[in-house]
């Protein structure tokens, strides 16, 4: 600790008393979207989209970094639009992968248990017991 530091404490402690000698929490930095602009974002992916006004058949980050820069001129990448969207409570749903050749059949009854698996469980190996 140095004198420099204890001078500095005198001067806070005359100037606003006990209370200022506790260092509160800092500001940190300031968010990228204000309320408005993060309610507009959250309007605009509910009601959807207009593929003849908005240009696009479907919400993409990239998209949705671009209408929110062309409506509010404020820059983001993909990933701070979707850390956005997920502070809001989105989750990206996207359609499980189908093989082109899976037989649609095939698949239901082995959901439904028809088919016999073509292996088992092993036995569990036994202890040899020495002499």
């Amino acid at each position: 600790m140095t004198l420099q530091i204890v001078r500095e404490w005198v001067l806070r402690f005359n100037a606003q008393g006990p209370d200022e000698l506790l260092d509160g929490k800092a500001p940190g930095k300031r968010p990228v979207l204000n309320d408005a602009q993060r309610q507009a974002l959250a309007e605009i992916v509910e009601s959807g989209l207009i593929p003849a006004i908005h240009g696009v058949v479907r919400w993409r980050l990239i998209d949705l970094a671009r209408w929110l820069h062309d409506e509010f001129g404020v820059s983001l990448s993909e990933t701070t639009v979707g850390r956005e969207l997920k502070k809001l409570g989105y989750v990206k749903l996207t359609a499980r992968p189908r093989h082109h050749a899976q037989n649609e059949y095939a698949r239901e009854d082995f959901k439904n248990g028809a088919l016999q698996l073509s292996w088992q469980r092993s036995k569990p190996p036994s202890r040899a017991v020495r002499r």
